[in-house]
């Protein structure tokens, strides 16, 4: 199976004229790259905005299946730019429902570590203007995820992904979904999860809170 990475994309915050005429301060807009350098805190000319909910050093790559943009273009009967869900890694054979927590793979020098399954985002919506996208994404899962630099360096385009260490625990990124982001989760389930040791302070934050309802 082969994993390859079919857009790398990075960008800074900036204000963006958004469908309903209003302004709004936002580091979702990345511009394609072939070549960008991936930190300890995240890639170089790469930023979010609202740090409360975005950034930090369990979460400094954003990447979304490839797959998932035609599923998309076909429901809302739209082309959607790339990085239309401020992702920095577009690529495929990584989903959601393969991914576990704590994978770890090696693109180019770097090696990063998936630590937790990315919460939709309403600024999704806003950015691409496409009503009840917001929605899909949530009950969907297809949300992507978040990763950790284990080792810094570049990453070109045409570096192939290979994973380089496998968890054998099935705390996939859509087990996730499933019992956090869709509330179906038992006491068990929740245990179980935050049992996985990669886990990003954050999502374990999150997941403790529920523990205790």
């Amino acid at each position: 199976m082969e994993r390859k990475i079919m857009y790398l994309a990075i960008g800074k915050p900036k204000k963006l004229s958004l469908p309903n005429k209003k302004l709004m301060m936002t580091g979702i807009e990345k511009e394609l790259v072939e070549t960008a350098n991936l930190t300890m805190t995240g890639f170089e000319n790469d930023a979010p905005h609202n740090l409360k909910y975005h950034g930090g050093v369990d979460r400094t790559v954003c990447i979304y299946p490839y797959e998932h943009y035609a599923k998309w273009e076909e429901k809302f009967g739209e082309v959607l730019q790339v990085s239309a869900f401020g992702e920095n890694l577009i690529v495929t054979n990584m989903l959601e429902s393969s991914v576990q927590i704590g994978d770890k793979f090696q693109i180019g020098e770097t090696i990063i570590q998936v630590t937790e399954a990315r919460n939709p985002c309403s600024t999704i919506e806003k950015f691409n203007g496409i009503p009840n996208l917001y929605k899909a994404i949530h009950e969907t899962g297809l949300t992507g995820y978040l990763c950790r630099t284990i080792t810094p360096g570049k990453i070109n385009k045409q570096d192939e992904i290979k994973q380089i260490h496998q968890e054998s625990h099935g705390v996939t990124v859509a087990f996730c979904h499933e019992k956090v982001l869709h509330k179906k989760g038992t006491k068990e389930d929740f245990e179980r999860i935050l049992a996985v040791e990669a886990l990003s302070e954050r999502y374990r934050n999150q997941v403790e809170k529920l523990i205790k309802k």
